[in-house]
Parts: C-alpha cells; structure tokens; sequence
C-alpha cells in the first residue's frame, strides 16, 4: 500500500463514482478481519490507513480499567499512565502492533474489497438507471431461451421476459432484437433483476409515443388502453385542439404509423377512438366497428346498455365476447349488449330513454303499441 495504491483509489472515485473515504474505510474494516485471521488473534485492534501516502498502521486497542478481567482488552490505569500520566480510567490505549509482513497481506485484501465495491457500485449504478426507465420501452437481443423464459440482454444487464409476460403465437429468435416494456426492477443477490413485458398494454402506448409526433409533443393524449396481447388492442385518444383529429394522427397517412406498431406487434389489430367525457359517446365508439342506436345509462350510474341493430349483434360482441370486454376496459363501464328486437320485445325496459331516439332508425317509440313489440313465437 504506497501513494500510488491512494492515487489509484482517487482514479476510481471519479470512474465508478465510488467515495474514496467510504472505499478506503471498507479497506480498514478488512484489514482488521485479516489481521485476526492471518495472526490468530481475538484482540480489539483498528487498522488506520493514511489517505495521503497510503502507509498503514494496526493498532491494538485497550480500555483502561482499574481491575484486569481481560488481559486481550484491558489494561490498568497503572500500566496506561507509565506510557502517558494523562490516561484515566475509561480512556482508551492504542498501541501499535503492525507486523511487517503485513503489506502483502493488505494489498491482497484492499484489492478483493476494491473489486467487491466496483461490483456494488455497479449494480447499484444499473439499478438506479433502469428503476428511472421502468415503464419505458426498451431494445434488447434475445440472448437465450430457458423453458419459457427469455433472457434479454439489454447491454449491461440480462432482462427476463418471464412466459406469463409473453404473447401467445410470438416466435422468439435467439439473436433477434426485440423491443420490450421495462415492468419492474429488483434488487437480489445476483444482482439488479430487470423484469420486462411484451403483453402490458403500456407496450402499446410507448410504441405510439415513439412513432406519433403528435403524442410526444403533447398535442394528442392517449386517455385509455384495453388489450388482449397478440389479438387486439383498443385505444381512445384526445385533443383540445380544434385542428387536429387524433385519429387521424395516430393512423398516419395511409395508416403507415399504425401499420408500424401492428408490424412490431406482429399482426395484432389496433382500434383507435375518439375519447369523449359523454359516456354515451364513448361507448358507442368504443364497440366499433360495430354500429351502435343508442346507449342507456342505468341508474347505478356503473353500467350501461348499448342498442344496436340486430345484423350487428354478433359484430358488437365480437368473437367470444372480445370486442364488449375491451370497450367495458376502456371505458370502464359494464357494458349489457341487446339488439334492436331483443331490447323492444324486454317489457321490463323503460322506453322513455326513447324520447330522442335518432329518427334514422325508422322507428317512432312514442307512437308504438306495445303489442307490436312482440315477435312470433
């Protein structure tokens, strides 16, 4: 240990952005482990390293007592006051015990410590960098596939792309680049654990972002996302300014920006919607492509029924029930389809919700008879 070991030291303080005081009090609090172990000694000692020349000192280190009970640890106020008349009892004695073969050991021991706080600094370094970046869109190279987990190396960590977080019908390509969503991230022993998605519907989102100036400039808000990973996704979408339609901004000129994020997703469909504070609204847009009459709001105030045409029942519902479960997560709302028969044959339904009807129905509620709303067994 010599100036150039404390200049060394000073190199990694500014590198690693490693304390050079804490580093170097890591070093003492070693040492003084190696001293015991190396010298089969159980004696008190502190080992003080001098941060200018790097010159180190191993002090044994007794209290002054009045009466012995531990020769390892103690010494009588006599003792300590012919070294120096100042010492009281309670006052501590060091003296110096540095064997001269100690160097050799000391450097074996800094540099193991030296190596252990690069490596925490390190992981401390990668931890903090991707707990900023968590729900963020990452690229990674799938570097190997163990049963179904995928490891992502995403340069100075492995990501796990665990199978509950993959898409059902994705081919995952050993050396492939990928893009991934940066879902949690986790100290462990090994380690930063850094956990992505492919199936979070922020995936989706940050996807936008990237490939829609309008959503990064702020101008286009993305409000709400319901997907069903590697089927469909549905997005509603918002602008306070009159003289864009974010619709049409999210699709892109002959759909080339929307065509972009559904190749990434590899084929998966992309309804996108115009948000509205008016739940009726919102509703009937969310069942697109379905073509909706009319939307009830019940009096629960959580659910709702929306009417539709009866040729377009199947369509509203989607196959096995896919396209009202994504508009009931999007809007938040449960949301109770019936055709345009089935609703006007329910006696138990409130036809005042009718007084507005839109008149391209073709059908005037107020002057219906009620028998005319049954159908023939």
């Amino acid at each position: 240990m010599n100036r150039e070991f404390i200049k060394a030291v000073e190199e990694l303080e500014k590198e690693k952005e490693i304390s050079k005081d804490l580093l170097i009090e890591a070093i003492e609090s070693a040492l003084v482990s190696a001293y015991k172990k190396n010298y089969g000694t159980s004696q008190n000692v502190r080992v003080n390293i001098n941060k200018e020349t790097g010159d180190i000192d191993v002090f044994m280190r007794k209290d002054i007592v009045d009466k012995i009970q531990d020769n390892l640890v103690e010494v009588s106020i006599e003792e300590a006051q012919e070294i120096d008349p100042k010492y009281q009892v309670g006052d501590i004695l060091e003296i110096q015990v540095t064997p001269r073969d100690f160097g050799r050991i000391a450097a074996q021991t800094a540099k193991q410590v030296v190596v252990q706080r690069i490596r925490e600094a390190e992981r401390g370094q990668i931890y903090d960098d991707y707990s900023n970046r968590q729900s963020e869109i990452a690229t990674g190279i799938i570097q190997r596939i163990s049963n179904d987990t995928v490891f992502i190396n995403m340069g100075r960590t492995e990501g796990i792309l665990a199978a509950t977080e993959q898409v059902y019908g994705e081919k995952y390509v050993v050396n492939n680049r990928i893009k991934v969503y940066i879902m949690d991230v986790k100290k462990t022993t090994k380690g930063p654990q850094v956990y992505l998605s492919r199936s979070h519907p922020g995936l989706v989102k940050r996807l936008f972002e990237l490939e829609v100036p309008e959503i990064q400039d702020g101008i286009v808000e993305i409000k709400s996302i319901s997907r069903e990973a590697g089927s469909r996704t549905k997005m509603a979408v918002y602008t306070s300014d009159e003289n864009v339609d974010p619709v049409g901004a999210c699709v892109g000129s002959r759909g080339t920006r929307v065509q972009a994020i559904v190749d990434e997703l590899f084929g998966e469909k992309i309804d996108i919607i115009n948000w509205s504070d008016d739940p009726e609204k919102l509703i009937s847009s969310a069942l697109s492509p379905a073509k909706v009459e009319k939307v009830i709001i019940n009096d629960d105030g959580k659910s709702a029924t929306a009417i539709v045409p009866d040729y377009q029942l199947s369509l509203a519902i989607g196959k096995e029930g896919q396209n009202v479960r994504l508009a009931a997560k999007l809007c938040g709302w449960k949301i109770d389809i019936k055709s345009h028969s089935q609703f006007f044959t329910d006696e138990t339904n409130d036809f005042d919700h009718f007084d507005d009807f839109d008149d391209t129905i073709g059908e005037n509620i107020d002057g219906i008879d009620e028998s005319d709303l049954t159908t023939e067994e």
